[in-house]
């Protein structure tokens, strides 16, 4: 009972404190009251039962699973390069490192042009911010797997195939599913601005309109639709972490 108490209890002092930095704003700027608890509860629940909000919902996942699926597909396989072969890390390493430290949101002009409007810009930064969590976790934790398992891999004769599949994979999952859950939290984050780039559907997009049509308590609902998405996707992931961690 506790440990639902407390959350509790500071999801509630954080709407106590929303409801009087609206009341405090709405003296000097009447259009706060549209961003107060009470009008976003009455926005929410219209949004949810009478309007196409799930709609732009079901694009914004669709485009996390994309954009993730690139990144794992790229991520794994040169984090896996990257662990096993000292040679490919001291040439590549430095590389890595400056590129995950370019904003991803940087890339939004050159992704335009290149790639024009529509989702293939929106997967690229996705999958742009996502891979490098996931990289780094695998080179981790390839270089972290105890070497008598690969050493009984060749005693075996098995192959650089059957090692990889038998031994590598297996030995490195669980730290895979913490660069999953890191790259699912930069995704999210980027996920929102992201598709305000030349898209007319997804949350980013229903912020943007919410903004043009002065809909202030629709923007508010969105944003918490936002989060309390996010939050699912988080514990889904640490979900998945702690089930293999136990298995």
């Amino acid at each position: 009972m506790t440990g639902l108490l407390f959350p509790l209890a500071g999801l509630l002092a954080a709407a106590l404190l929303w409801a009087a930095g609206a009341g405090w704003m709405e003296s000097t700027t009447p259009v706060a009251s549209a961003f107060a608890p009470m009008a976003t509860a009455e926005a929410l629940q219209a949004l949810l039962l009478g309007s196409d909000l799930w709609a732009h919902v079901a694009f914004s996942l669709q485009r996390v699973a994309v954009g993730l699926a690139i990144a794992l597909a790229l991520g794994i396989p040169l984090g896996v390069l990257t662990g096993l072969s000292p040679l490919f890390s001291t040439a590549t390493t430095p590389l890595f490192q400056f590129a995950r430290m370019i904003s991803p949101l940087s890339w939004m002009p050159i992704a335009v042009m290149v790639l024009g409007v529509g989702d293939a810009p929106v997967y690229f930064l996705l999958a742009f911010a996502a891979v490098w969590p996931i990289l780094l976790n695998t080179a981790a934790g390839v270089s972290q797997l105890d070497a008598n398992w690969l050493l009984l891999a060749r005693s075996l004769s098995a192959t650089r195939i059957e090692t990889l599949l038998s031994v590598v994979l297996p030995g490195i999952t669980a730290h895979i599913l913490t660069g999953v859950r890191l790259a699912i939290g930069i995704i999210w984050i980027v996920l929102v601005p992201a598709e305000m780039l030349g898209v007319s559907e997804g949350l980013g997009y229903f912020i943007l309109d919410a903004r043009d049509r002065l809909a202030y308590s629709d923007l508010m609902a969105a944003i918490l639709v936002i989060g309390f998405l996010g939050y699912l996707l988080d514990h889904a992931a640490r979900s998945l972490h702690r089930r293999w961690l136990h298995a």
